[in-house]
């Protein structure tokens, strides 16, 4: 069951309809664990069986009383041609019970039902959330103001939409240029007076993975890589089959004398210092 879930989770980008028959060769055997069944449902959901991933992810939520996949149920609700029920679903669950990256994945799936009814105005409402910060850049970030540039395109609007979507490729170089810290299981901040009051972190900040273990004089501490130079993988696409902590923490390792102080900090800005950062000041100053 092990290896069929891994196998899923390495081929779900890439050859889908493969990854769905490893999901389904583990549900054979292990029916009645939440996480086969939400692989199965992320795999059918993958290859286009909406009426198959919305039965497994209704059967997941019932093992695990988890609404972490709510964004999926009511995308998949659209998929078999319902978007009122999909919005009925969106609404059934408190939001501030979710975490932040399912609020803004349900809010787009909301924008998207709106959009199916032809209800352009509501759809750009349900994207008018507080994430939507463009002078941020969280993992969430470009698919929002995509959303957003869609849909602001759907109006007529298309100066408006045009900067949105200029908005979310802002947004993906910096956290492209800022990879490997958030996913990185050991990170080395070299500069901590460059996190911000709020705990973002600038892109130019010096926060850095680090490549090879050496105690340095300083007491810097550096991680290894994997043997063969490949960084640690990423488990948030392996479909639910480990999980970080409950905000997506990243695990953070630091020299004792350093350890000791920030293990007592503020917490808030360690997770806003592990997935965000700031977007390029020079970018900020082209978009007024």
């Amino acid at each position: 069951m092990a290896r069929h879930l891994a196998m899923a989770a390495r081929l779900i980008d890439e050859e889908p309809e493969l990854a769905h028959e490893h999901a389904l060769a583990a549900s054979r055997s292990a029916g009645r664990v939440g996480v086969v069944r939400e692989t199965v449902a992320i795999t059918a959901y993958a290859v286009g069986d909406f009426a198959l991933a919305l039965r497994e992810l209704r059967t997941h939520r019932r093992i695990t009383g988890s609404d972490e996949q709510l964004p999926l149920i009511v995308d998949s609700e659209r998929g078999v041609g319902r978007p009122d029920r999909a919005l009925e679903e969106g609404r059934a669950v408190d939001r501030s019970t979710l975490s932040v990256p399912v609020r803004v994945q349900l809010a787009i799936a909301m924008s998207g039902a709106r959009l199916d009814l032809g209800e352009t105005e509501r759809a750009l409402q349900e994207l008018e959330i507080p994430e939507a910060d463009p002078d941020r850049a969280f993992e969430w970030s470009p698919a929002l103001f995509s959303a957003r540039a869609a849909v602001l395109e759907e109006l007529g609007r298309d100066d408006e939409a045009a900067e949105w979507e200029r908005r979310a490729q802002i947004a993906s170089d910096a956290l492209d240029a800022a990879s490997g810290v958030a996913d990185r299981e050991v990170i080395v901040v070299e500069e901590i007076e460059l996190i911000d009051d709020e705990g973002g972190v600038d892109v130019a900040s010096g926060v850095i993975p680090v490549a090879d273990v050496v105690d340095d004089a300083d007491g810097a501490v550096h991680a290894e890589e994997d043997e063969d130079g490949s960084a640690p993988m990423d488990e948030e696409n392996g479909a639910g089959l480990a999980e970080d902590d409950e905000d997506g923490d990243a695990v953070t390792t630091s020299p004792d004398d350093v350890v000791e102080g920030e293990r007592h900090g503020d917490e808030e800005s360690r997770e806003a210092s592990s997935s965000s950062v700031d977007v390029p000041a020079d970018e900020r100053e082209g978009e007024r």
